[in-house]
């Protein structure tokens, strides 16, 4: 996604400079810079998403097709609620389109989430004892797909912080395998850095087909990448 320019004047004008301000950190700046010229932030207060993120799962649907109309999608983590705004609107939750089936999107934080027209949103610990059938009792039934953008608190240390992410990822998979219909999909964050290769290992014996694949709208000096795992087996007897 590139910024339309409608002035008429060159590429160069558009890109915001930020002076540095008395008692401003230069990494302050940078990153104010950064979203002052960022076209997916411009894009969200246009489109009116909560940030930029909703643009990751709005294209990685885009290519894997599975938030379609009637399907019930469980976001972990989902504040501040950009991914659930993306998915009411493709699983036709608000039912808006009465020629399509509607469906159900259930947002779980650990904190308050401004509510979103369309989804449901109650705060829980996914790692607690019972999660997942108080995940299944308010969708009533089991989910279509289970999504993920979280990320763990960063340290500083790139090495622990990938670890970190890929452990809060593994225990979003075990929830998925509770609570995933059969045929059912799975998306989540990870960090490139090596340990995600045992996670999809796992995701590999539980799903037909999984893909470790970057979207456009995440950043180039990010080392994000999202897990895309569709047709879920079932639990193994």
């Amino acid at each position: 996604m590139k910024a339309k320019n409608t002035s008429g004047r060159g590429q160069r004008d558009l890109h915001v400079k930020v002076k540095t301000a008395k008692g401003r950190k230069l990494s302050s700046k940078r990153w104010l810079e950064r979203q002052l010229n960022d076209p997916y932030v411009q894009a969200a207060k246009r489109d009116g998403y909560r940030g930029r993120a909703a643009y990751k799962i709005l294209e990685l649907d885009d290519k894997y097709r599975f938030l379609v109309p009637g399907a019930r999608v469980v976001d972990l983590g989902c504040a501040p609620g950009g991914w659930c705004q993306v998915a009411v609107r493709r699983v036709n939750a608000l039912a808006d389109r009465p020629s399509k089936k509607q469906g159900t999107v259930l947002g779980i934080d650990l904190q308050e989430v401004d509510p979103i027209p369309g989804a449901e949103i109650h705060v829980l610990d996914f790692l607690d004892e019972g999660a997942d059938d108080k995940v299944k009792a308010w969708l009533g039934g089991a989910a279509d797909v289970v999504m993920s953008d979280m990320a763990a608190s960063a340290s500083g240390h790139k090495q622990t912080d990938h670890l970190r992410i890929i452990a809060l990822c593994e225990a979003a998979a075990y929830l998925a395998f509770d609570v995933l219909e059969e045929g059912g999909t799975f998306v989540a964050k990870v960090l490139a850095g090596g340990a995600e290769g045992e996670l999809l290992t796992l995701l590999k014996k539980r799903f037909t087909k999984v893909v470790h694949v970057k979207p456009p709208s995440s950043r180039s000096d990010s080392s994000e990448k999202f897990v895309v795992a569709t047709g879920f087996r079932g639990t193994p007897d």
